[in-house]
């Protein structure tokens, strides 16, 4: 570990533009890492700081609790399956050309989604399928589910849902991106795990933003094609589940469509109360 630090570091200024790292300071000690540039752009500056090894117990909530001084959201990095360089290693990051999520209504968004993935036309069984898959709202899009209520602060509860993946998941790394929070720090490292659905992550980040309002949710890791987030204001019955699970349908199908059996959004629901993580996985 390096010594304890007064100022930012030279590497880590450089994921902030000029005006952004005079007044950020990082006194937590980081263990030997570097950044890394994405691999589509002028590549000026870095897209995010990436550990050489994994994530140490106990770091990632020091570090989230400094985000407010330091401006460094940090995420547990896992990688592809059998090749450990993709993504984080090898720059496959791509953050130009990405919208804001301050651009989109994650209402319409999600509305969009659900249209395309629980309407198909594609023949009279694809469609039949896909309808069972969404009861009970089969094509009709139920609109956002009501904020819940939160049973817990949302950062102490990412700090320890935290603490829980790098246990479950010990070689994951730890990143660090400029960002104001963490549905903002994807947008900004350019990930691209949802690429097959959409090649534009600022979208996803718009409902990210939504779900952190009103379910408390926080960003705590990614994979190349995974997404886990910490959950303070879980659905506490059936009824509140539903239409929750809705908006992870149109969020990431494939939660259902390839997920537990069986593939319903009713057997979804009853699998998100009271949990108290949701995790993504996109084909």
């Amino acid at each position: 570990m390096t010594s304890q630090l007064n100022q930012m570091p030279a590497d880590l200024v450089e994921l902030f533009a000029d005006e952004e790292s005079r007044t950020r300071t990082l006194t937590v000690p980081l263990p030997p890492g570097r950044t890394v540039r994405g691999d589509e752009g002028d590549g000026e500056r870095p897209v995010l700081w990436v550990s050489n090894g994994p994530a140490p117990a106990g770091l990632w909530p020091r570090l989230h609790a400094a985000h407010v001084a330091s401006g460094l959201w940090p995420l547990l990095l896992d990688s592809l399956p059998g090749d450990p360089s993709r993504p984080w290693d090898d720059g496959e990051l791509w953050p130009d050309g990405l919208s804001s999520p301050a651009q989109h209504d994650p209402r319409q968004l999600l509305a969009d989604w659900w249209a395309s993935y629980a309407g198909s036309d594609d023949g009279e069984g694809v469609r039949a399928s896909a309808q069972r898959a969404t009861d009970p709202y089969g094509r009709d899009w139920p609109g956002l589910a009501p904020a819940g209520r939160q049973r817990i602060a949302p950062r102490q509860h990412a700090d320890h849902w935290a603490e829980q993946l790098v246990q479950a998941q010990p070689t994951m790394r730890l990143g660090l991106v400029a960002a104001s929070r963490g549905s903002d720090a994807l947008t900004t490292a350019g990930w691209q795990g949802a690429l097959n659905y959409t090649n534009d992550t600022g979208k996803l980040a718009a409902v990210l933003r939504s779900w952190e309002d009103r379910f408390g949710v926080r960003v705590i890791g990614v994979g190349f094609a995974e997404l886990y987030l910490s959950v303070a204001a879980p659905p506490k019955d059936l009824a509140e589940a539903l239409p929750i699970a809705a908006e992870h349908f149109a969020f990431c199908p494939d939660n259902i469509w390839q997920g537990q059996h069986p593939h319903t959004l009713g057997a979804y629901a009853d699998r998100l109360v009271d949990a108290p993580t949701w995790a993504f996985w996109w084909d």
